[in-house]
């Protein structure tokens, strides 16, 4: 039985500009900066706002299942988005550029945007099904 102010009963609330809360998010940061040398950037685009926009999609993933984020969460957020990709579609790269551009300097609104706009349904499959998937299905996997 919840005995002090800040315990909640039950899951976290849920709403808008809530997020998506779980243990440990902070440790997603580390995970998604150790994709740094991996990320497959185009011209104009920049390893920070990447991470900015894929770290909420990886947060997402895991409160989901109501754990810490692990590696699989930002494998599958960078996979979707192409940016694992040495040869991305040209179509997502041009949908992606200006959904993630500046993000790294903030942009709350914009970074939950792109998170809440991936379907369940992705934030479900693993790894294995989301690269399976990714190359003739990557409007799905995103949302759009």
């Amino acid at each position: 039985m919840p005995n002090r102010p800040g315990e909640i009963t039950g899951f976290q609330p849920q709403g808008e500009r809530l997020g998506y809360q779980g243990p440990d998010q902070g440790f997603a940061i580390k995970i998604a900066n150790g994709f740094t040398d991996r990320l497959q950037l185009q011209p104009g685009e920049h390893a920070a706002d990447v991470i900015k926009g894929c770290l909420g999609i990886g947060l997402r993933r895991a409160s989901l299942f109501s754990r810490a984020p692990v590696v699989h969460d930002l494998t599958i957020a960078f996979t979707i988005w192409g940016y694992l990709d040495p040869s991305p579609p040209a179509e997502l790269v041009a949908a992606r550029g200006p959904l993630f551009a500046g993000l790294g300097h903030g942009h709350y609104s914009e970074g939950r945007a792109i998170t809440d706009m991936v379907p369940e349904a992705t934030l479900q499959m693993n790894p294995q099904q989301v690269s399976a998937a990714y190359p003739s299905g990557w409007r799905g996997l995103v949302g759009l």
